[in-house]
Parts: C-alpha cells; sequence; structure tokens
C-alpha cells in the first residue's frame, strides 16, 4: 500500500475551499493518511507555501502548520483540530505568522499552491524546548524520516 494523505474537503492539485482559509472560517481542513510504513514510530506534519509573497517573484516559502509527534500508523486529524484534542503527545509548532496552530492561507496576490507534506519517522521526536520553530522540526527529524507524501491544494482570494 503507497503511503498517501488525502483531505475529504480537497483534492491533490485542486482548490482549497474557502471555509479553511483567512477569508473563511480560519480552521483546519479535515486530513487522513494510510499506508505508513511499518516501521514508522511517529509522524510529523509541515504545511508551506512557496509562492509567497507573490506566485510571479517567490521569495520564501511560508510555513502555515505544523504538527509532530503524531502516533505513527494510518490516522487522521478532523476539521479544525486544536492542540488539545491532538492524540497524546503530538504538538502543534510555531508557524510563520508567530503563532502556532494553523495559521490560514491567505495570500496577497495571485494563486498560491498549499504543500501538506506528511512525514512517517523511525523514533517520536525527542524535543525539549517546545513548540518548535520549522528549522528546529527539521533537524529533529534528521535522520529519521522513513517515507513522505503530500498534498497540494490552491488557493486565489476571490476579487
Amino acid at each position: 500500500m503507497t503511503f498517501e494523505l488525502e483531505s475529504p474537503a480537497f483534492h491533490h492539485n485542486d482548490s482549497i475551499p474557502m471555509r479553511y482559509t483567512g477569508d473563511g472560517a480560519e480552521v483546519s481542513p479535515p486530513l487522513a493518511w494510510h499506508g505508513v510504513p511499518a516501521e514508522a514510530q511517529s509522524l510529523a506534519l509541515i504545511v508551506e507555501d512557496p509562492d509567497a509573497p507573490d506566485p510571479a517573484a517567490p521569495r520564501q516559502a511560508f510555513v502555515h502548520w505544523l504538527v509532530y509527534n503524531l502516533p505513527g500508523g494510518e490516522g487522521e486529524l478532523p476539521e479544525g483540530v486544536t492542540a488539545a484534542a491532538l492524540p497524546q503527545g503530538a504538538a502543534e509548532g510555531i508557524n510563520d505568522a508567530h503563532g502556532v496552530g494553523y495559521a490560514a492561507p491567505l495570500p496577497a496576490i495571485g494563486r498560491h499552491r498549499y504543500f501538506f507534506r506528511l512525514y512517517a519517522l523511525a523514533a517520536p521526536l525527542a524535543v525539549e524546548d517546545t513548540p518548535l520553530n520549522r528549522a528546529s522540526l527539521e533537524r529533529a527529524m534528521s535522520g529519521l524520516v522513513l517515507a513522505q507524501t503530500e498534498l497540494v491544494g490552491l488557493y486565489q482570494r476571490p476579487e
């Protein structure tokens, strides 16, 4: 079975419904995964927009959400999941809006791509300082990644 990440709210390379953006309810979309390698002990999710600030002239990847130490194996995150509703031991990291949790897409210009990348890890992350930012999450994951999968959603603000 192939390691896959999907959402009942949108398909790969389709538009993210407004509900999950800064123009809507600003809640995280529901996500589900399957085909996780049997040896995976934990999972980490990184959601980013590589098209910031303008898809015609991107300058940085903007991190919208970090979730780590999710249990290995098949699972899901419900719509609008909060830190309190995450599985035991899982945590959210610091996004590029300088907050913890989901920062809803709200692109200034153009149609942006949002990459939801899920990593299967050989061990839970041993982290002392939380919440982690992207750089510290990637350092903690170094050498532990068994597999990864991604789901890409698109969003452009209404005119």
